[in-house]
């Protein structure tokens, strides 16, 4: 069966001639076409085909897209959404001038977020994750990464993380689980951590090899969480194991994080808020992806990363809402990218560009999905405007009113799907 998608304003295809990410300059090339159309047969994109020239293709189904543009299936490289509980009375806090270690010590901070998820049925943690899912699907998501790091003991990560397995199950986007049992020390083993490390090393890392329930291993670097020797010795398991890594780190403090991502050959390094200038050269040529999360640095007024300056040393940059309840509960992707622009100095095609390949190869799918080019898989998004330029300029806005999964109308703001 084949689909095609006619007479879009615009095909924003971010072609990468198979490299399958742009870095640097490249960013700004996401290459345009107009007065074409797509043909998509199953699961994949066949042909980019002249408007003139459809009339002579025998079609099984069109989708109208005058009026529209046409994006790749925007990827959503970085995110927490399987949690429960509220800590908007700790935001309040916040704006009245506490400081974080004063609402930890009152048991806020992301021990109440672990307390909650321990108390939280599996049902009600899917039940609250499907609707988080959704959203993204709504706004042209068609791959999404989910991290545990909210249970942190054997019993709740591995809910978690089987939450997560069964999202994949139900929705018909890609969702990919990322294991971040090393987000935080437990509090019961605040003044005994290696028990807690072993806990990782010998119980949790192989069972969730055994049951294939992550994807990724993640952990995060900081002077409040875990050393760099701590994070070396998870990610020489995990690699072990055959779990791909990535990193949290220079967040609020460089404490070596850097290296240890390097050394672990891991697929993307995440926050980079504070990044030393003499670091960011080690990042030039490596196909280690740096994924910004300005929703962060917004929601806590802290600083943004220095993306001008990792394009210029022609690192490979993406995006992502870091959707969390903590520090950054933020999940618009509109207002991030408009974040990425204003605050991060960002272009709009450095931001397409950033969303959707760069997002891909984060997650080590760009062979596969994140830009139009033909052969690839059939994700896309389709958004209601005949310029690229409004999906920046239209701060907060969704404005995608279909989503196509492998060659499939899974979200259609007229409530029209397959």
């Amino acid at each position: 069966m084949n689909l095609l998608l006619q007479n879009p304003e615009q095909i924003i295809t971010v072609n990468t001639n198979r490299i399958g990410y742009k870095r640097g300059s490249e960013l700004n090339n996401i290459e345009v076409l107009t007065d074409h159309s797509i043909l998509i047969e199953n699961d994949t994109i066949i042909d980019f085909i002249p408007n003139h020239s459809t009339s002579k293709i025998k079609i099984d189904k069109i989708v109208y897209c005058k009026n529209n543009i046409v994006l790749p299936g925007i990827v959503e490289c970085h995110t927490h959404l399987v949690f429960s509980g509220s800590r908007a009375d700790e935001f309040r806090q916040k704006l009245n001038g506490a400081t974080y270690e004063e609402i930890a010590k009152k048991g806020g901070g992301i021990n109440s977020t672990v307390n909650s998820v321990r108390e939280t049925s599996f049902g009600k943690l899917l039940k609250i994750a499907s609707k988080r899912v959704q959203h993204f699907i709504e706004q042209g998501v068609t791959t999404l990464e989910i991290k545990s790091g909210y249970g942190l003991d054997f019993e709740n990560e591995i809910k978690i993380l089987k939450v997560i397995r069964q999202l994949d199950k139900n929705f018909p986007i890609t969702i990919l689980p990322t294991f971040l049992g090393a987000h935080s020390i437990p509090k019961e083993f605040t003044f005994n951590r290696n028990v807690y490390i072993d806990i990782i090393l010998k119980e949790l890392l192989p069972f969730i090899k055994k049951e294939n329930l992550a994807t990724f291993c993640d952990a995060f670097c900081e002077s409040t969480a875990f050393t760099k020797d701590e994070v070396n010795l998870i990610f020489n398991k995990a690699n072990d194991l055959g779990l791909r890594c990535k990193l949290h780190t220079d967040q609020f403090n460089s404490i070596g994080g850097i290296d240890i991502a390097i050394k672990n050959n891991a697929l993307s390094i995440d926050h980079l808020e504070i990044i030393p200038n003499n670091e960011i050269p080690k990042l030039s040529e490596l196909e280690m992806v740096c994924v910004l999360l300005p929703g962060v640095s917004y929601f806590l007024n802290h600083k943004y990363a220095p993306a001008k300056e990792l394009i210029e040393k022609n690192a490979i940059i993406a995006l992502a809402t870091d959707f969390n309840p903590g520090s950054s509960n933020i999940k618009n992707i509109s207002l991030i990218m408009s974040l990425a622009a204003l605050k991060l100095g960002m272009s709009i095609e450095q931001i397409i560009s950033a969303y959707t390949i760069n997002s891909a190869k984060a997650l080590g799918i760009s062979k596969e999905v994140g830009s139009l080019e033909i052969g690839k898989k059939a994700d896309l998004s389709i958004f209601e405007t005949e310029n690229y330029s409004d999906l920046i300029y239209q701060t907060g806005e969704n404005l995608n009113v279909k989503t196509i999964k492998n060659g499939k109308l899974i979200y259609d703001k007229n409530g029209v799907t397959e």
